[in-house]
């Protein structure tokens, strides 16, 4: 490494020793960084822009992040992450298995219309067949937990005859992701289209019961009513 570079690692450093709240400023470099992903992509976005609007440096966001790939990685982590912890604040051991599965379906619906980024993010590395997403640490470990809960209440539900046991967690979890992230992600086609919003707030209260049926409708072993 040569004396500049040394110089600058150090300067750097430095830098972050000074900020006052180095987690405060991260978390803003990854909010930012998210929006300017979802609306460029990895290509389009540029580490300039960013810094710029977190009011901090470059050589900032490559400290934290190591490069713009790091960082997009990072971005990805984090968005899977938040839906994670939403789902994790959700009692739903103590609801009936009807109930806690409806509630989950809710909840899914809800985060991703408040959160358009997401499903931009979602629909970028999807283009780009996962190559980045695989390569985000822990990843696997932090969205297993939604999959068990899934598991529970499914088993729940079968113990008590509810629901039908030829289906998994996983059949569950893309039912719901499937019908959430289509309502958000084709909003403007759909409409061009059929010339109906499916984010419009006249439709919302039937299309968010409608998860719900449509899962349990799904779930309901045959033979029950």
């Amino acid at each position: 490494m040569t004396r500049s570079e040394t110089t600058g690692a150090t300067s750097e450093k430095e830098t972050v020793k000074r900020t006052r709240n180095p987690e405060k400023t991260r978390e803003n470099i990854l909010r930012v960084a998210m929006t300017e992903f979802a609306d460029k992509g990895l290509t389009g976005a540029r580490i300039d822009e960013i810094a710029a609007k977190t009011a901090t440096t470059k050589r900032m966001l490559y400290y934290y992040f190591g490069d713009k790939e790091g960082l997009y990685r990072a971005v990805l982590q984090r968005a899977y992450e938040e839906i994670r912890y939403e789902e994790s604040q959700l009692d739903v051991d103590h609801l009936e298995p009807t109930e806690a599965i409806r509630a989950l379906a809710e909840l899914t619906f809800d985060h991703h219309e408040a959160h358009p980024d997401f499903i931009r993010l979602v629909a970028i590395e999807n283009t780009n067949r996962g190559a980045n997403l695989v390569q985000a640490e822990g990843l696997p470990e932090t969205q297993a937990p939604a999959i068990r809960t899934l598991e529970r209440i499914l088993q729940r539900g079968q113990d008590a005859g509810i629901f039908r046991t030829d289906t998994t967690a996983l059949d569950i979890h893309m039912l719901i992701s499937s019908y959430c992230v289509f309502r958000v992600a084709n909003r403007y086609t759909f409409k061009a289209l059929f010339d109906w919003d499916l984010t419009g707030a006249e439709n919302r209260p039937h299309l968010r019961a409608m998860i719900g049926d449509v899962v349990l409708a799904y779930l309901q072993q045959p033979g029950k009513v």
